[in-house]
């Protein structure tokens, strides 16, 4: 497992960045929607784009915080 550290810390830091930018993206999108900007859509609809790209930024964001916990641990069992 050792020498999967490179790994895990480098998905773990992609992984992060993706959740950051679903949510950036998301929130752009649901906002356009909210405020009609986007002709054709009701207001709801940005707010279940929204919700949706909150739920896959938290879920991301989740699982890159397992593999930072994973690698601590990792690093932990190294030492004794």
């Amino acid at each position: 497992m050792r020498e999967h550290l490179g790994f895990l810390k480098i998905s773990s830091a992609v992984v992060k960045i993706a959740a950051w930018i679903f949510l950036f993206l998301g929130s752009i999108s649901g906002l356009a929607i909210i405020f009609n900007k986007v002709p054709g859509n009701p207001q709801w609809m940005g707010i279940i784009i929204l919700s949706v790209y909150v739920f896959f930024f938290f879920f991301f964001y989740l699982i890159a915080k397992i593999a930072d916990l994973l690698v601590k641990i990792i690093n932990e069992i190294k030492k004794e």
